[in-house]
């Protein structure tokens, strides 16, 4: 993270290095520092957040989608779906915004080491695991058997096609992608993530399970895993909630006595089983 001298309410200007068109409503925006020591200082985990201010328009929290190794980008995939997103979505290369951060707890990567992982993810909501996934494919030596599940509601949804075939590639990995809705040009499976998961191959006694989107989807991806005996302290999520501080004083983001912005985004089941099973908290 950078230096704890600096003001963490402080947004530091960022450079748009490059700037790549996703999908009809999703852009990715590659950054650094404009400060050449900011950017030195920088450090941070796979599946933690930077807040990104636009100038006169606002703020917002936006994972990190590259891998911590590389010192020259910062890289983060913004869906449009609000003010800020809108006013973001017309910057171009060139352009310059504000950036704090990291904060927030990211994934167990170094106690995953020489395990196998499975990341399920559902919906547009995907990119605070590709973090993830950049990381074992950098370091694909160190984990065991991969297996990656994306569901969509409909196929026109999905997006990063190269990406996911890309990964295919990559040794002891598979790849499963389903659509509660396919056309007829569908090459994949049809229906929830939780139909494709006795497709996997794992060890129930020696997996991590990194998941994110919809929380009705994660909900059924963990009542499913736990009755394969994967263990609830294995079991990964990202709580995608309001966070509009990043330091746990607003408010907006409690989730019973915990922040999602201070004591997440990432929690492990245990830790908000007795929350996460009551509807609509």
């Amino acid at each position: 993270m950078i230096n704890a001298q600096h003001n963490p309410h402080q947004p530091h200007e960022a450079i748009i290095v490059e700037r790549i068109d996703e999908g009809a409503d999703m852009f990715s925006l590659r950054l650094k520092f404009s400060d050449p020591k900011l950017q030195d200082d920088y450090e941070f985990e796979p599946g933690q957040f930077n807040m990104l201010y636009l100038y006169g328009v606002g703020e917002i929290a936006i994972s990190i989608v590259s891998d911590p190794e590389d010192s020259h980008i910062i890289d983060h995939t913004i869906r449009i779906v609000g003010r800020v997103t809108r006013g973001m979505a017309n910057l171009k290369t060139g352009d310059r915004i504000g950036l704090r951060g990291p904060y927030g707890r990211g994934w167990p990567m170094l106690e995953a080491k020489q395990k196998d992982v499975i990341i399920v993810t559902g919906g547009l909501g995907c990119a605070p695991v590709v973090s993830a996934i950049n990381y074992i494919e950098q370091r694909r030596g160190d984990y065991g058997r991969l297996n990656i599940v994306q569901g969509v509601k409909h196929s026109a949804d999905l997006i990063w096609k190269s990406r996911y075939d890309r990964w295919r590639q990559l040794p002891q990995t598979r790849v499963f992608l389903t659509a509660d809705v396919g056309d007829v040009l569908w090459p994949w499976h049809v229906g929830p993530v939780t139909t494709l998961f006795d497709q996997m191959e794992y060890d129930p006694d020696n997996v991590t399970v990194m998941m994110c989107g919809p929380e009705g989807m994660m909900h059924a991806a963990c009542t499913h895993l736990l009755e394969k005996n994967i263990a609830s302290s294995q079991l990964f999520l990202s709580m995608e909630r309001n966070m509009q501080c990043a330091l746990g004083h607003c408010g907006h983001c409690q989730y019973g006595s915990k922040f999602i912005c201070k004591n997440g985004p990432v929690f492990s089941y245990d830790k908000i089983a007795d929350l996460f099973s009551v509807k609509g908290f």
